[in-house]
């Protein structure tokens, strides 16, 4: 049956998921910019009832969820992924890439994102539960994992840059660390961290074992993270030369710290 103009609202959603609780934006199709954008954290919620539970409490408080939309995006936050190069994927083994970097069970669903433009999948383990709740809501949607548009992004912006960078995407209680040049990506993991030292740790570590000196490598900072943070102030004592990712909005209504801090649900 083909879809009359008139059915169409021009909006699009895009929900991104953790086991922390999840963030969603509103796009108009038509200006490509955000129309809402909105957090809620399970923190304030009873973290002991079912993800479904969960679920249906922040629908039922967040009516803009349950409006109708020409397309309805997935995004899923966790650390069960990992990045294969095209000559060494086969869809038929996915779950054997991922059990060098996490425990694996054999009751595990696994699927992969292409990112073709870089000749490598992302593998991972999606929330299962999350989409068949999805599902139930919105009958169709799309899914992919949030590495993969966060890498994507990363290594669109370094195209004819010779340069080895560190991006650092922060979240609340852990952070990604990407290593890259010229479109080839050399490092991807993702740390948890509790304190400021635990952060720069990680850092400094990684910097080490790819042989890249903190007085020389540039640093950009991305995610839920300012200039007051301890963790960035701890970092600039130590690497010469920190700074935030460039990023550029069309939208006016977003502050320059939100467009990083939702760096991949705005990227999606």
């Amino acid at each position: 049956m083909q879809t009359l103009v008139t059915d169409k609202n021009y909006k699009k959603l895009v929900i991104q998921v953790s086991l922390n609780g999840l963030s969603y934006a509103i796009f108009d199709l038509l200006s490509k910019k955000v129309i809402q954008l909105n957090t809620i954290n399970f923190g304030n919620l009873n973290k002991s009832a079912r993800v479904e539970d969960l679920f249906e409490s922040v629908f039922e408080n967040h009516a803009d969820l349950s409006q109708k939309y020409d397309l309805v995006e997935v995004i899923h936050s966790n650390n069960l992924s990992t990045f294969v190069p095209d000559a060494l994927f086969d869809e038929d083994y996915l779950g054997s890439y991922l059990q060098f970097n996490t425990k694996v069970f054999e009751t595990d669903f696994f699927t992969f994102d292409s990112l073709q433009s870089f000749q490598m999948h992302c593998v991972y383990i999606p929330y299962v539960n999350m989409n068949n709740y999805f599902i139930d809501k919105f009958g169709s949607f799309e899914y992919k994992h949030a590495s993969s548009i966060l890498v994507t992004k990363i290594l669109s912006l370094s195209k004819n840059n010779e340069d080895k960078k560190m991006a650092v995407h922060v979240a609340d209680a852990h952070f990604e660390i990407i290593i890259y040049q010229n479109q080839k990506l050399l490092f991807f993991n993702s740390f948890e961290y509790k304190t400021a030292e635990d952060f720069l740790y990680y850092i400094l570590f990684t910097a080490e074992q790819l042989q890249l000196n903190p007085e020389n490598f540039i640093l950009e900072f991305l995610g839920k993270i300012s200039e007051d943070d301890p963790t960035y102030l701890l970092t600039f004592q130590y690497v010469r030369n920190v700074r935030f990712l460039e990023v550029i909005t069309q939208n006016s209504n977003l502050t320059l710290f939100e467009v990083r801090q939702h760096f991949i649900l705005l990227n999606s």
